[in-house]
């Protein structure tokens, strides 16, 4: 099916003749069929809704008595959105059921590796120092450098638990992880991060996690593939929606080109809009090679059901 607007427009007025002539169920499924492959095609409803408007006024203008028929008629046009829709609503509901459970388990698996582990260790502590007394020196050295082996455990104990899932999103917000998270990611790339709050308070902790994901992916391809020397966040609100923004001043890339797996729009990106877009949010990319990228997040503090779009 040719999905060009004036085809469409063309194709819908002839088919609803035949149903305002003929009336009949052969005619209903016709127009059915015409929702069904103008979907496949492309087409918005506001696309179909705009057509079947035109059409109809000049139902109107010929005969008010049919204008009934012609609403049955497109009734049945938008059934198979109506089915898309209903599909598309009820995929998101179980991504953000299964994206909860991973979650709570994290945060689980965190909890316990932080405070189990930490007491672990805390207890192989006391017990290594219990021998110092009946150490000669030399042996008081290795025991030193054994306890600071264990203190390198520690760090690296406490950043898989961290990374796993902050104790800080849960305790204090979104701004304060993100902090957390840019000083670690500095401290290990050497890469400037900076992170920019205007404020935005409290979101529910669903939108605050899968931000908080998106610029975890977003820093980690920066590191990754950006060769930059600063990464900056900025966090802004209104009252619609959260806006994250994440810009480096890398080397760029042609964001109009077909991405392959593995490169900084690859995989990385579409991890990135696998988050936001259950909630209704939108991920938009601005990078042109030798001039940096910008990661752009938006998404509604009021949770969309509708799949939303994602643009380079």
């Amino acid at each position: 099916m040719n999905g060009s607007p004036q085809e469409l427009e063309q194709r819908y007025a002839r088919l609803l003749r035949l149903h305002l002539e003929a009336g009949d169920e052969e005619t209903l499924n016709q127009a059915y069929e015409f929702g069904r492959e103008a979907l496949e095609a492309g087409a918005g409803i506001l696309d179909i809704g705009l057509i079947a408007w035109r059409a109809m006024e000049e139902v109107r203008d010929r005969d008010p008595a049919l204008a009934r028929s012609a609403e049955d008629h497109l009734l049945e046009c938008l059934s198979p959105f109506e089915m898309s829709y209903r599909g598309a609503r009820e995929a998101n509901q179980s991504l953000r059921q299964i994206e909860d459970a991973r979650e709570e388990h994290l945060r689980r698996i965190s909890r316990e590796l932080h405070d189990q582990a930490g007491q672990l260790l805390a207890s192989v502590h006391l017990a290594l120092e219990e021998f110092r007394s009946e150490l000669t020196p030399a042996g008081a050295g290795r025991l030193d450098h054994a306890v600071a082996l264990l203190h390198q455990v520690e760090d690296q104990l406490r950043r898989l638990s961290y990374e796993l899932r902050p104790m800080l999103l849960d305790d204090l917000g979104l701004g304060p992880a993100l902090r957390f998270l840019g000083e670690g990611v500095e401290r290990r790339s050497g890469i400037a991060v900076s992170i920019e709050d205007s404020g935005c308070g409290r979101g529910s902790p669903r939108i605050e996690t899968a931000v908080y994901r998106a610029v975890q992916e977003g820093l980690s391809n920066v590191v990754r593939h950006s060769r930059a020397t600063r990464a900056v966040v900025r966090l802004r609100a209104s009252d619609r929606e959260l806006v994250c923004e994440l810009g480096d001043d890398g080397c760029g890339f042609d964001c109009t080109r077909r991405r392959t797996p593995g490169t900084p729009g690859g995989i990385g990106l579409e991890s990135i809009r696998e988050r936001v877009t259950p909630l209704g949010g939108q991920v938009e990319v601005a990078s042109r090679p030798g001039e940096g990228t910008t990661l752009t997040i938006r998404v509604p503090w009021e949770v969309s059901h509708a799949p939303a779009p994602a643009d380079c």
